[in-house]
């Protein structure tokens, strides 16, 4: 288990000492010991999670068939949150404790719409383990500025990072894997190290508040087309509504939308496809790489939100779809039946 003092001194320092901004200065800070307090606790929360993909799954070929990455403790009964994809097809899953313990876990839940994941260990967490839940926060008051805490979980022999980061902007994003949320958490300093340690890291503000679960690396946490490498994280508030529902039925409804397959970039108002799925609705189309959407159902889009809220307004996740491509010099109206996403991919033992 990692040892308290070794890194909340030098981080509690830096909050306090302006190393990093503190909170807007209409908020009253935490003390020093108020601070360390939280900071223990949510670092308490966090455990490793390792997967192993069947290498026949659709996700091996683009997240591999061996993943790890973290998850944070949310419920005494050992519920624990992580990001989707580090799960995704999942064959085998395990969490590492703080005191480098190992224990099997299954699946409880993937969200397609927010990219959240669940998963509960099949063994109760001992006494000793070193991990507790952690308190639920919300990203709504954090200002640009502001001095948060990432955190990355224990794989055996690497007990994880404790890191400074700050907010540098709140604003939508959309992914190129027909991934679209409305508000996302951008930090830099990014978390670095061995592998893609930013998969599904908790953010904790400095109250040891859980306020967003890590997705990505970014070249620009700005959005201002400035190279400032940074994490983008996706907030808890949008675990809130659906959480009933994704421990109930494995998902949310709003997961249940049409599905193209496309892996698709916004330029200069130039929808451009950059990937196509195998077997998916649109390679089944035609569709290619270096392909163009002009249109959906004859409404004109510009933006990845664009193409995506237009395409996600059915009513069935099945339904028809009028695209308008550019191919090479000539414009054609493809008609393509949509998926629903979720029916496609192998269910991890437990959904």
């Amino acid at each position: 288990m990692r040892s308290l003092p070794r890194w909340t001194q030098p981080l509690v320092a830096a909050f306090l000492l302006g190393a990093l901004p503190l909170q807007a200065a209409t908020v009253q800070p935490p003390t020093a010991q108020e601070m360390i307090a939280a900071l223990a606790r949510a670092n308490a929360s966090v455990v490793g999670v390792r997967v192993l993909v069947d290498e026949e799954a659709q996700s091996a070929k683009t997240l591999g068939q061996q993943r790890r990455g973290s998850g944070v403790m949310i419920a005494p009964d050992g519920l624990i949150l992580t990001i989707g994809y580090l799960m995704l097809e999942a064959e085998q899953i395990e969490i590492v404790t703080q005191d480098n313990k190992t224990l099997p876990a299954r699946a409880v839940a993937y969200d397609l719409a927010t990219g959240f994941g669940l998963l509960r260990p099949l063994l109760p967490l001992r006494a000793g383990s070193g991990v507790s839940a952690a308190v639920l926060g919300s990203s709504q008051p954090l200002q640009p500025g502001e001095a948060l805490m990432a955190v990355t979980g224990p794989q055996g022999r690497d007990d994880g990072e404790v890191s400074m980061t700050q907010l540098v902007s709140k604003r939508a994003f959309s992914g190129n894997w027909e991934y679209h949320i409305d508000t996302a958490l951008f930090t830099s300093p990014p978390l670095l190290g061995n592998g893609a340690n930013h998969s599904g890291a908790p953010l904790f503000n400095q109250k040891g508040e859980l306020v967003g679960i890590g997705s990505l690396l970014v070249a620009d946490a700005s959005g201002q087309n400035q190279r400032l490498p940074g994490n983008m994280f996706v907030p808890v508030d949008l675990l809130r509504p659906i959480l009933a529902d994704m421990q109930r039925s494995g998902s949310s409804a709003q997961s249940h939308r049409p599905w193209l397959g496309l892996n698709s970039s916004d330029q200069g108002g130039r929808i451009q496809i950059v990937r196509v799925s195998k077997d998916s609705p649109a390679e089944l189309a035609g569709l290619e790489a270096g392909d163009v959407v002009l249109a959906v159902d004859g409404a004109t889009v510009a933006t990845l939100e664009a193409f995506y809220k237009k395409l996600w307004s059915r009513a069935t996740p099945d339904a028809e779809v009028s695209l308008t491509v550019l191919q090479g010099a000539e414009v054609r109206t493809l008609v393509l039946k949509a998926q629903d996403r979720l029916l496609t991919l192998r269910k991890p033992s437990g959904i």
